[in-house]
C-alpha cells in the first residue's frame, strides 16, 4: 500500500462513518513546539524521573520541584499555536463528520483551532485549585506570575499551594471525563488514533474498546503501536502533514458527490 492509497481509504472510511472519534496524544502537538514524553533525544523523560517532579506526591512534600520543572514547558504551551492536524480535526467537526476529540494534551490546542466537543483526559491549564481549601480560580493570572518570578502560586484566601488541574502521577483521571470518554469509544464505529504510541492506560485502552464494539481504527503515528495489526489504516509518518491531506480528499469527495 502507497501513501497516497493509505490516505485515500482513510478519507473513505471517514466519509462513510456514523459516528467519528479521535483520540490525540503528544505527538499531535509536537509539530507545534511542544516536546512529547518519551522520544529518544527530546522526550520529556529522557533526562528526568517523572515521579520525582511530576507525582500527586512529591508536589504535596515539594511543590516548587514541580513547579521548576513544567515552567519552561508552561511558556512552550502558552507560545505555541495549532498545527494543520489540530485544525483538520476543527474542520472535520464543522463539516459533522467528527463527534469528539479524546486528548491526552493538557495544552488547549484543540480548542484554540476550533474544535468544540473536547474530552481532556489529563486535565488542562486554564484552571488551578487550592490543594488546602480547594478553590478553585482561572490560572492564568496565576501563571504570568509564576514566570516572572518563578514562584510557587499561593491560594489568596488560605495561602495554601495552588494546584494546575491536570492530572498527576498518583492521580485519579476526573471520571465524568474518563466516562464520557468510554461512552464514545464504545458509541463509534471509526476511531482516529492520532500521535499517540498508546502506551499509557487508560488512554491506551479506548482504541481497543472502540475495536471490540465493532469500530474501525485508523493509526496516524510515527512509532507503532499495540493495535497496529488490527487496525484499518496505518500510517507511521507526521500527523501535521499526513490528516490534513485525508481531511482535503475527504472534502474533495463530498463536494464531488453534491
Amino acid at each position: 500500500m502507497t501513501l497516497e492509497s493509505d490516505i485515500e481509504r482513510a478519507a473513505q472510511l471517514i466519509l462513510h462513518a456514523r459516528h467519528t472519534v479521535a483520540l490525540t496524544g503528544a505527538g499531535h502537538s509536537t509539530p507545534s513546539g511542544i516536546p512529547d514524553f518519551r522520544s529518544p533525544g527530546s522526550g520529556l523523560w529522557e533526562k528526568v524521573n517523572p515521579m520525582a517532579v511530576a507525582s500527586i506526591f512529591v508536589f504535596r512534600l515539594q511543590p516548587q520541584a514541580f513547579y521548576d520543572w513544567i515552567r519552561p514547558l508552561v511558556r512552550l504551551m502558552l507560545n505555541a499555536k495549532p498545527n494543520p492536524a489540530h485544525r483538520a480535526l476543527a474542520e472535520m467537526e464543522e463539516m459533522g463528520l467528527l463527534q469528539a476529540v479524546i486528548t491526552q494534551n493538557i495544552d488547549g490546542l484543540h480548542q484554540r483551532a476550533g474544535s468544540r466537543r473536547v474530552l481532556e483526559l489529563h486535565g488542562h491549564m486554564r484552571e488551578a485549585t487550592c490543594i488546602r481549601c480547594y478553590k478553585v480560580v482561572p490560572a492564568r493570572a496565576l501563571i504570568n506570575k509564576f514566570l516572572a518570578d518563578g514562584q510557587v502560586p499561593v491560594c489568596e484566601d488560605c495561602g495554601g499551594v495552588m494546584k494546575p488541574n491536570v492530572i498527576l502521577f498518583g492521580e485519579q483521571l476526573p471520571v465524568r471525563v474518563l466516562n464520557e470518554a468510554r461512552r464514545e469509544a464504545q458509541l463509534c464505529d471509526l476511531m482516529l488514533v492520532l500521535g499517540s504510541r498508546l502506551e499509557v492506560a487508560p488512554a491506551a485502552d479506548l482504541p481497543m474498546i472502540a475495536h471490540q464494539h465493532g469500530a474501525k481504527v485508523i493509526i496516524v503515528n510515527y512509532q507503532e503501536t499495540y493495535l497496529d495489526p488490527q487496525a484499518e489504516v496505518v500510517i507511521h509518518a507526521d500527523v501535521a502533514e499526513v490528516l490534513p491531506r485525508i481531511v482535503r480528499v475527504v472534502r474533495e469527495d463530498m463536494a464531488r458527490a453534491r
